[in-house]
């Protein structure tokens, strides 16, 4: 393991704007992490699946350069942690866009003249390659995000008892960022449509026995 530690947000810039990329974390609690070896060198994604469950969230970072496509890192979260998340990615991507301009668009084949038909779940996990040691996935309670002017970073920690570690470190390419970000928003408000749903159904269900689900 390494001595290299994630920064806190306020000392993430230099003031030396003009030299090299420039990186800024966003965060919404003090935090500061060790970062092990074998986590510092980070993997890179070009795109990711969102898939929530009643206890967590799921981030599958997918790479599509090679066949078979494959994924990447595969992240768990639990609820709580998706809103913050959402907040520093959003608010990151407002800073990246005051230092370099609007997020460039991600590139489309010129042969592509209507849009690719959404492929179910069953249909996209067929094609992708998911080995042993990222099956069961990397659990995280927080979330760092920083950016260069080509490419964000998300640092995923565990803040654990005595000391906080970087525990998946991902690259995501700057024009695939909205994209991912309208992901989890979307994830999110469907994770909050089932609570409420669910919560609906129990107070109904107090009122009238007979109505509960499964009787």
């Amino acid at each position: 393991m390494s001595d290299d530690s994630v920064p806190d947000a306020e000392s993430a810039d230099s003031g030396e704007r003009d030299e090299g990329p420039q990186s800024q974390e966003v965060q919404h609690q003090q935090l500061s992490a060790r970062v092990p070896d074998h986590v510092a060198q980070g993997v890179f994604s070009t795109g990711a699946v969102v898939l929530n469950g009643p206890h967590e969230f799921i981030l599958d970072f997918l790479l599509r350069m090679t066949r078979p496509h494959r994924v990447a890192a595969r992240i768990v979260l639990p609820p709580p942690v998706v809103p913050r998340m959402i907040a520093a990615v959003r608010e990151n991507l407002g800073n990246y866009e005051t230092r370099f301009g609007p997020v460039p668009p991600a590139p489309q084949p010129l042969d592509q003249m209507a849009p690719p038909t959404q492929p179910t779940p069953q249909e996209l996990y067929d094609d992708l390659r998911l080995d042993e040691e990222t099956i069961s996935g990397t659990y995280a309670n927080a979330v760092m995000v920083g950016h260069t002017g080509t490419e964000f970073s998300l640092d995923f920690i565990t803040t654990f008892f005595p000391q906080s570690s970087v525990a998946a470190r991902v690259y995501l390419a700057a024009p695939n960022v909205p994209r991912f970000l309208e992901s989890i928003s979307h994830s999110w408000d469907q994770y909050q449509r089932k609570i409420a749903d669910a919560r609906r159904q129990q107070e109904l269900g107090g009122e009238n026995p007979e109505m509960l689900p499964g009787e």
